[in-house]
């Protein structure tokens, strides 16, 4: 007799964080974190991220811990490892660049990563394969921009050492630069 039954397809994690985890709930804690608060007679909003991340030292760390709870739920949603990387590196820019001092804290409100996140989570449910494409280019760009942040520097020190060697052993030498 043969095997009729057919299994049934659930998707991964997707039910899992029950309320907690529900569109309702992060749509709240996104806006609450990002723009809860408007400055009367401009557009211009903020929330406690913002907030918190005048605070010297801890500010920028503590809402960057409370956005990684948009992360997680993401994460056990079943949201692609690459939209979730993608969550992380808006976070993670949120809380570099929020540290340095007046001009990170505007650059903060002006990010607004969670909303941000709150977005591609939403959006990675509704059409999965379009968020996964955009979030390999946006980490691509990251990751070209990381690299010339660490080739830069190099760059420059090459060429201020090749300048100092030639000046320090005269025009015997070519340097690294001249031949090219």
């Amino acid at each position: 007799m043969p095997f009729t039954a057919k299994p049934e397809v659930l998707s991964p994690r997707l039910n899992r964080g029950g309320r907690a985890f529900n569109d309702e709930n992060l749509d709240l804690l996104s806006r609450v974190l990002d723009d809860f608060i408007r400055i009367p007679g401009t557009s211009i909003r903020f929330g406690l991220d913002g907030i918190v991340g005048f605070i010297p030292g801890i500010g920028d760390l503590v809402g960057g811990i409370a956005s990684c709870i948009i992360i997680v739920a993401a994460w056990v949603r079943g949201v692609s490892y690459a939209t979730v990387a993608r969550m992380v590196a808006n976070v993670a820019i949120e809380v570099v660049v929020g540290s340095i001092p007046v001009l990170g804290d505007m650059f903060d409100i002006a990010w607004r990563a969670n909303r941000r996140n709150y977005a591609l989570l939403v959006g990675s449910v509704e059409e999965p394969r379009k968020h996964t494409l955009q979030s390999w280019l946006f980490l691509g760009v990251v990751c070209l921009v990381l690299a010339g942040l660490v080739l830069l520097p190099l760059l420059l020190l090459t060429w201020v050492f090749d300048g100092l060697f030639h000046t320090l052993f005269g025009s015997g030498s070519h340097g690294l630069f001249h031949t090219l």
